[in-house]
């Protein structure tokens, strides 16, 4: 993995390459707990090996894997940085091609990189948190908390 902030006088930027091999929510995590970003918007591009995605399932309070084997193209990958529990926690969706065309889409539980992510983190200048939501079942962005 690479990383490089990218200067501005409005907004701090974080460049994040991820390359073959790299799991690419660990290393989005890895990142942002290196460069302190205590809140972000990513979005990225790139490719995947295999990857599982999710989808929030409210009655089991979790989330139902959706394996994606083989390669696909990330078509599109959005998200967001917020802390819970004293470190950063990356909430990504994404929308992965397949090689007839076809796509899958959903959170970004897992993906196993290939050959290369391409991530623009911008740093919010604030610090988002999240705190364990009873009903949902899973920690949220609670404004409340900043």
């Amino acid at each position: 993995m690479q990383s490089r902030e990218i200067p501005s006088a409005e907004r701090r930027m974080l460049v994040v390459v991820l390359h073959s091999g790299d799991e690419a929510v660990e290393s989005l995590t890895s990142a942002a707990r290196e460069h302190d970003i205590r809140a972000g918007q990513l979005i990225g591009v790139g490719g995947f090996g295999d990857a599982t995605l999710g989808f929030f399932e409210p009655d089991r309070r979790d989330y139902r894997p959706i394996p994606v084997p083989g390669q696909s193209e990330v078509v599109s990958l959005l998200g967001d940085i917020a802390w819970h529990d004293g470190d950063p926690v990356v909430h990504a969706h994404t929308v992965l091609g397949r090689p007839d065309g076809s796509t899958r889409g959903g959170h970004l539980l897992s993906g196993t990189v290939w050959p290369t992510l391409e991530v623009v983190v911008t740093d919010l200048s604030t610090t988002l948190a999240k705190r364990q939501y009873a009903e949902a079942g899973v920690p949220l962005i609670d404004l409340d908390l900043t």
